[in-house]
């Protein structure tokens, strides 16, 4: 009989729990804080190298930081339950009980950068070209989270690499009532964590060595492309986040990546154009 190889996943969710008032400070939130750490960190080196006003930088994050919060919060409850909180209104607010959605934070950063822009003046372009060096970062980082988490599992898999998540809620209750074996699932947060180092490793690289010759624009629209196509390409190794995506061809988040993917191509394409325009222009 083959003998099916796995890695038993058995992490607590927990660093320690804070004496006295029992308040467990969890990996998913020490990870989610180093991903606005380390993107403020690494937005003051661009500010630095190129010579824009440090001052802008900690309303930059603020705004950044409300958008992601405000827009990953709100695109769960109305891409994935908005039946249960049009119901409850107030729910909304319960933001510890969990419910993040990846997209509802992409179109929050795009809203708030473009506030930021329209208040400081700063080329909106420049600053979503930007803004890929620390999305992907921050993206790695909270991928590792949900790993610690045991959340956004992937489907059942006998790939040698494949994880049994021994604190799944789920996966426990198939074993304590039908004496399931927990399965082993594809590793998926793992999986978009590595193909965000890789897009951070890669917009990274753009930005030292040919920003100056790039279009504006260009760099933000190969992001979503790429970003968003690993993402479609993904949901197919996860499972879904609620039961009515297993009735529709695509799922939930496959649906909202086609027009990320749509729109990337049209500005890599049209911010081209428009530089080959001004270059013959100036000839």
């Amino acid at each position: 009989m083959h003998n099916q190889l796995y890695i038993i996943w058995d992490a607590s969710k927990d660093i320690f729990t804070i004496p006295g008032i029992n308040w467990p400070v969890r990996w998913y939130g020490l990870l989610f804080a180093c991903a606005f750490l380390g993107s403020q960190f690494i937005m003051s080196k661009v500010f630095k190298i190129e010579q824009r006003p440090p001052k802008y930088l900690d309303i930059l994050t603020i705004y950044i930081v409300a958008g992601t919060v405000l827009g990953a919060r709100l695109g769960h409850c109305l891409f994935y339950q908005p039946e249960v909180y049009f119901k409850h209104p107030l729910d909304i607010l319960k933001i510890w009980e969990g419910g993040l959605a990846s997209h509802g934070g992409a179109i929050g950063i795009i809203l708030a950068i473009w506030l930021y822009c329209k208040r400081t003046g700063e080329s909106l372009m420049w600053l979503f070209d930007r803004i890929t060096l620390v999305v992907p970062f921050s993206g790695m980082l909270i991928r590792i989270g949900n790993l610690m988490n045991h959340e956004i599992v992937g489907l059942p898999t006998n790939v040698s690499w494949g994880f049994k998540f021994m604190r799944n809620d789920e996966d426990l209750a198939e074993l304590a009532l039908d004496g399931v074996a927990i399965p082993a699932r594809h590793p998926s947060q793992l999986y978009e964590a590595a193909f965000c180092l890789f897009l951070f490793l890669l917009m990274l690289y753009l930005w030292k060595t040919r920003r100056h010759v790039l279009p504006p624009g260009f760099m933000f629209g190969l992001f979503c492309v790429l970003l968003f196509t690993q993402r479609f390409i993904g949901e197919f190794f996860k499972e879904v986040q609620v039961s009515w995506e297993n009735k529709i061809d695509f799922n939930m988040g496959q649906n909202l990546s086609i027009p990320f993917i749509i729109f990337g191509a049209f500005l890599m394409f049209s911010s081209y154009r428009k530089q080959k325009r001004l270059q013959k222009n100036t000839e």
